[in-house]
């Protein structure tokens, strides 16, 4: 008997009994299922998190207000903006390290160009914030100085707002945009950094205080909500960090034990943490999964064995005409391959189904990893190949003379 002709066989054999067979396979399927799911939204989710921390730039530290004290009372972080353009200046001067900084403030407003408008976020800096996060442009031009320092009626769209509110074909450079109901050039468009990046538009920092943002209560002239700054080398992280540290607090007064009023943190090294932490919970949904496979695998066994009982007679049969122990062998494990196979290729189906589902419900990036698709058909095959073969080999040991005194 070849292989081909055993597969022919088991097919036959299963088309039979066509629900027996799917209840069968269904651990199989259960288990590649989720295995083949929790590998796209976990492919996803680390994807999402790379495409964060290529937004960032390398080598960013961000600074961030932290907790104050007012009348006694410990405020939560960023209630009050405590960092100022003047810390800024600061760190660029003091701090060799440095080679580029800014501070921001940011909200969200309606964009509008003719009859389109969209809702996005309106970030007031200056041309620093480029160079921190080496964000290129698409085309035009970043601030100049004359407009940072006067307040400049001037705007840069990212990708997203400029594909909003402008046609295809359409140059956005030099039309004019109305943000609040302030007229607004437009000077640049950036390159794509990501969809999470890109739905914005950048303003000089004075402009967003002036016209924008100023009205609220705990921005004044001087006050950013937040820094950004750039480290010259991946090495010099913890020494610029402790540095700014030591800076800002000698800045802003803050006696010896008392706790920081703003925080200092490296983005990048928190999104790759937090990216192996959903690599590990992955792989440990993988291993619960796996567990499907294993019941799938027992399920497989039980029944063939019970076949192997049921189809006594025939064994018998077949070696009375002259089949030997090894196609007896092959045909029964043929069997218990083309369930398992079955079972894989129906789990991959449902698992790249419920994927993109899942995807569309929960607004989730996920990733068909073909890897995961051929692991998990391994994990099949392997599973038939284990669970398969003590049914075919004690098929296969059957007397024929005491096979074919079976009712």
């Amino acid at each position: 008997m070849t292989m081909l002709q055993g597969f022919q066989i088991a097919l036959h054999a299963l088309r039979l009994n066509p629900l027996r067979s799917f209840l069968t396979m269904l651990g199989i399927v259960i288990g590649v299922a989720s295995i083949v799911t929790v590998f796209a939204i976990g492919s996803g989710a680390q994807l999402r998190l790379q495409e964060q921390i290529r937004s960032i730039g390398a080598n960013v530290l961000m600074i961030t207000p932290g907790a104050v004290y007012q009348g006694g009372v410990r405020l939560k972080d960023g209630s009050k903006l405590t960092m100022t353009e003047s810390d800024v200046q600061a760190i660029l001067e003091q701090i060799p390290e440095i080679q580029a900084a800014a501070g921001s403030i940011a909200g969200t407003a309606q964009v509008i160009h003719e009859s389109k408008n969209w809702n996005t976020t309106i970030n007031g800096t200056t041309t620093g914030h480029f160079m921190v996060r080496d964000w290129q442009l698409a085309s035009g031009r970043y601030f100049s100085g004359a407009e940072e320092a006067a307040a400049g009626k001037v705007v840069i769209l990212g990708s997203t707002v400029a594909r909003e509110l402008f046609a295809p074909g359409d140059d956005p450079i030099g039309a004019q945009i109305r943000i609040m109901k302030v007229p607004l050039e437009v000077v640049g468009v950036l390159d794509r950094k990501g969809p999470a990046q890109d739905d914005v538009a950048f303003v000089p920092l004075a402009t967003a205080k002036l016209r924008f943002l100023g009205s609220a209560s705990n921005i004044n002239r001087d006050s950013v909500a937040y820094i950004i700054a750039k480290v010259a080398a991946d090495g010099q992280m913890a020494g610029a960090r402790s540095e700014i540290e030591n800076l800002l607090r000698q800045r802003h007064r803050i006696p010896s034990g008392q706790e920081d009023d703003f925080k200092v943190q490296d983005p990048a090294a928190a999104m790759e943490a937090q990216q192996g932490a959903i690599r590990t919970v992955a792989l440990l949904l993988v291993a619960i999964a796996s567990v499907s496979l294993l019941v799938g695998g027992i399920s497989i066994m039980n029944v063939m064995i019970v076949s192997v009982t049921e189809r006594t007679r025939e064994i018998g049969i077949r070696r009375a005409l002259g089949g030997r122990m090894r196609d007896i062998r092959l045909q029964f494990l043929c069997e218990a391959l083309v369930l398992c196979l079955l079972g894989g290729a129906i789990g991959v189906g449902g698992g790249v189904t419920l994927s993109m589902t899942v995807a569309r419900m929960a607004g989730w990036i996920t990733s068909i990893d073909g890897q995961a698709i051929g692991l998990s058909l391994v994990f099949s095959i392997a599973t038939g190949l284990i669970f398969g073969f003590y049914p075919a080999h004690k098929a296969s040991k059957l007397s024929p003379i005491e096979a074919l005194k079976t009712e």
